[in-house]
């Protein structure tokens, strides 16, 4: 989620381990299928997304408040686990508000940031117009990626460093707007660095946001304004004695463990594996991960359709709930050689450890 610091001086030879995805060529025969097989499933569902996200926000937020007035230690911890789990998930749906028109879902948008965006100081201007140049062929896996980082190419120290960095994500975020955005606004100069660097939920340090225009400004700046007073608010209420620190570092702590959760579930989200090459639609997709069925834990660390992310390269504008389905009938079709089945793994700890031995496979680590 937010920015991770990593610089560009720690991206070194690859290991032989590491294949050139940019030079694969497109698997004619997977892109036909994929387009012809999932031509009626572009139509979002609002009843599911409504319901989901309603449900995910309050279990996360009774998980929350039961962390929060437990009497003991153990129904603290259950309650805290509960409400990484269920807002982690409905956090999760900022991703869908990059590609569902708004149309499609009235209010939706609206709704997640008042409940969601704004509270945990993510608001979805932060990842709206960003998280699209990571779906851009040209730009996937190169510099200008702002979701991309050559990790399986880093020493190998980076990758704890690069989960750890996320639990300060909230305070780095609150300070974002109750300090900066403020002083911003009087400081042209600050403002600049407080557009370009810390208004994008991104992993490349090197990525550098342009200024928005038009109704995407007016959109950034309500919830730009609305986030800061709520983050004033916060703090002031906690000096104050309103809000007990108690709680409030109770909060912090699960907002901190969702990142984390995030963090891990980036990690191994793609191979990471690309030298910063334009690479081929093929090649994008096998550098990315799906994890699809059996086994419900990933359903877990990677909700709201993320276990599908190859196939999401594939199909951006399909929701994440018709995924399954698309994964059911490209597998069903598809022959065995194909490359689609190539982008399909087990789960969470055989993809840490390949990436952990990519790192460990580098020359000089």
């Amino acid at each position: 989620m937010p920015s991770v610091t990593l610089g560009a001086d720690l991206r070194d030879a690859a290991p032989a381990a590491v294949r050139k995805l940019a030079r694969v060529e497109n698997d004619a025969a997977m892109i036909r299928a994929v387009a012809q097989l999932t031509r009626d499933l572009n139509a979002p569902s609002p009843a599911i997304y409504w319901a989901d996200l309603i449900g995910s926000a309050a279990v996360g937020y009774a998980g929350l408040f039961l962390a929060i007035g437990a009497g003991s230690t153990l129904v603290a911890l259950g309650g805290a686990v509960i409400a990484v789990l269920g807002l982690y998930r409905a956090a999760s749906f900022i991703h869908e508000l990059t590609h569902i028109r708004p149309a499609a879902l009235p209010g939706f948008r609206a709704f997640w940031n008042a409940i969601l965006g704004v509270p945990l100081f993510v608001p979805s201007f932060m990842y709206e117009g960003v998280h699209n140049l990571h779906h851009q062929r040209l730009r996937y896996g190169t510099a200008e990626d702002p979701e991309y980082l050559p990790l399986a190419r880093m020493k190998p120290w980076t990758l704890p460093v690069f989960v750890l960095v996320s639990a300060l994500g909230p305070i780095g975020l609150m300070l974002r707007y109750a300090l900066l955005a403020p002083l911003s606004a009087l400081v042209p100069a600050l403002r600049n660095a407080v557009i370009e660097r810390y208004s994008s939920l991104s992993i490349n340090p090197d990525f550098r946001r342009r200024a928005p225009e038009g109704a995407a400004r007016r959109d950034w700046l309500v919830l730009e304004a609305a986030t800061s007073l709520w983050a004033i608010a916060l703090l002031a209420a906690v000096v104050a004695g309103i809000v007990p620190l108690h709680g409030f570092l109770i909060f912090l702590g699960v907002a901190s463990a969702v990142m984390v959760l995030n963090q891990i579930r980036t990690l191994v989200a793609h191979l990471w594996e690309n030298d910063g090459e334009v690479m081929t639609v093929t090649g994008q997709f096998l550098d990315s991960v799906n994890v699809p069925p059996p086994g419900l834990v990933a359903e877990l660390w990677a909700p709201v359709g993320l276990r599908y992310h190859a196939l999401h390269h594939l199909l951006p504008g399909v929701p994440y709930h018709r995924l399954a389905e698309a994964h059911r009938r490209l597998t069903a079709t598809l022959d065995p050689d194909s490359a689609y089945h190539r982008a399909n793994y087990k789960g969470l700890p055989g993809l840490v450890v390949r990436l952990g031995r990519n790192t460990l496979g580098r020359p000089g680590a």
